[in-house]
C-alpha cells in the first residue's frame, strides 16, 4: 500500500509535490487555505535546473508554448541606455546545461503545474491550525472544523508557514535593506525592447531587470531599490506607480518607455530568513520558501522548490516500510537537500558575480560563471533515478 501524503500550500511548491508524488505512485492530497487556486504576481526565472524537472513531469511542450527562452542578457547604461556586455544565452545555455533557460510568468506555471494534480486531490478552503504526530501517522485539524490523516505531513505553505513554526520554531525574518518595485506591460509598448531579450540596467541607487513573459507577448520588470525596513514581509503589496515613476527619473529612454507603459505595480520588500539547523521530524518535512525562503537576486526561488518536490518525490517512493522507513525517508531528503539550499540561500543574499583574477569586481560573464553550479545541478542524479520513467 502506497503512502498517503498530505501537501500543505498549493503554491508552485506544493503542486510540483503533488504532480511528482503522484507520478511516483504515492497517495497525495493537497489543502489550499484559499477559497480557489490562484496564484498571484509576475514572472520569475527557471534555470535548467528547473526546467529539467518540469520537462520529464511533461511539461515541456506548455513550456514551450508560454515561457519564454532568452536569446542574452544586455546589460545597458542606466543614463543612456547604451550597451555595457551581452551574455548570449539561448542555444549556448541550453547545450551548456542540459535543459532550457526559461523565463515565464508565475500564473502560466502554476496552471501547468495545476493541470499535472488530478481531480479531487487538491482540497481548497482548507487552513491547517494542528496537527499531531504519532507512531501511526499525522492528525490534520483545519479551520472549518474537518480532519484529516496522512503517514507524512509536508509544508510548502510558504515563507509563513505554520508547519515550520512547528518543525522549527519561532524566528526572525532577516530584511535585505531593499525592496522590489515590480509589475507587468504589454512587449508592445515597449517597442524599443526585443521580447527574446533580458535587460538589465544599473544605476547608482537602483538596477532594473526586465525580461519577457506570457510567449514575448509581456515584459516582467523588477527594479531593486533602497528602502528602510517597515513594509510587511510581502510580495503582492500594492504600491504607486509615482514610486516606480520617481525612482526612474532622468533615465534610459527605453527604462522611461517602460515606466510609461506601467499600470498596476507592487512592491516587494526583500526579506529571507537564515538557514534551519533541521527541516524535518520523523513525519513532517518542509519544501521551498517553507524550509529556505531566499532573496531573489539568483532568481532560484522557484528552481530550488521544484527541486525538492521532485528529490521529496524520490526519497518517499523509496521508503521502507513502517514508521522507520518514513524517518529514513526524510532524513534521507533532508540530508541531501539542505546543504545544497543553504549554499544557494546564502548566495543569493548578494547576487554578485565572483572577483575578477585581477581583483575587480566580476561582470556579466562572472555572474553566469558563479551560478554555473546551481544550473548544471540534476537533483536526480544525486539518487541515481530519473523521474522521466515514473512519470511514463
Amino acid at each position: 500500500m502506497s503512502l498517503k501524503v498530505a501537501v500543505i500550500g498549493a503554491g508552485l511548491g506544493g503542486l510540483t509535490a503533488a504532480a511528482a508524488l503522484y507520478a511516483r505512485g504515492l497517495d497525495v492530497a493537497v489543502y489550499e487555505r484559499g477559497a480557489a487556486l490562484r496564484e498571484q504576481g509576475v514572472g520569475l526565472h527557471l534555470g535548467p535546473n528547473g526546467t529539467r524537472l518540469l520537462e520529464r513531469l511533461g511539461l515541456g511542450p506548455r513550456l514551450a508554448e508560454l515561457a519564454v527562452r532568452p536569446d542574452a542578457l544586455e546589460v545597458r547604461a542606466f543614463h543612456n541606455g547604451a550597451r555595457v556586455a551581452v551574455q548570449e544565452m539561448g542555444e549556448d545555455w541550453e547545450r551548456r546545461f542540459g535543459a532550457p533557460y526559461l523565463t515565464v510568468h508565475r500564473g502560466d506555471l502554476h496552471r501547468m503545474l495545476a493541470g499535472l494534480v488530478p481531480d479531487g486531490r487538491v482540497r481548497t478552503g482548507k487552513e491547517l491550525v494542528r496537527h499531531e504526530e504519532g507512531p501511526g501517522g499525522v492528525f490534520l485539524e483545519f479551520a472549518d472544523g474537518t480532519t484529516a490523516e496522512a503517514d507524512v505531513l509536508v509544508g510548502a505553505d510558504g515563507v509563513h508557514s505554520a508547519v515550520r513554526r512547528a518543525v522549527a520554531g519561532e524566528d526572525a525574518p532577516v530584511y535585505s535593506g531593499n525592496s522590489a518595485l515590480r509589475g507587468l506591460v504589454d512587449a508592445a509598448d515597449v517597442p524599443s525592447l526585443d521580447p527574446r531579450r533580458m535587460y538589465m540596467f544599473a544605476g547608482p541607487e537602483a538596477r532594473v531587470l526586465c525580461y519577457p513573459v506570457s510567449g514575448g507577448r509581456r515584459f516582467t520588470y523588477v527594479v531593486v531599490v533602497p528602502a528602510a525596513e517597515g513594509d510587511a514581509e510581502s510580495w503582492t503589496s500594492a504600491t504607486d506607480r509615482a514610486d516606480l515613476d520617481s525612482v526612474l527619473t532622468g533615465w534610459a529612454p527605453e527604462v522611461r518607455e517602460l515606466v510609461g507603459a506601467a499600470g498596476e505595480v507592487r512592491r516587494w520588500a526583500l526579506y529571507d530568513r537564515a538557514p534551519l539547523e533541521r527541516w524535518s521530524t520523523p513525519r513532517v518535512t518542509l519544501l521551498g520558501d517553507a524550509a529556505h525562503p531566499m532573496l531573489p537576486h539568483h532568481g532560484q526561488g522557484a528552481n530550488q522548490a521544484v527541486e525538492d518536490a521532485v528529490a521529496l518525490a524520490l526519497c518517499l517512493a523509496r521508503a521502507g516500510a513502517g514508521a522507520e522507513g518514513v524517518a529514513a525517508a526524510l532524513e534521507r531528503y533532508e540530508s541531501v537537500r539542505r546543504p545544497h539550499t543553504t549554499r544557494v540561500q546564502l548566495g543569493s543574499r548578494t547576487g554578485r558575480p565572483a572577483p575578477r583574477g585581477d581583483g575587480r569586481p566580476g561582470g556579466v560573464k562572472e555572474a553566469a560563471e558563479d551560478v554555473g553550479w546551481i544550473l548544471g545541478h540534476d537533483v536526480e542524479a544525486a539518487f541515481d533515478t530519473p523521474l522521466s520513467g515514473a512519470a511514463a
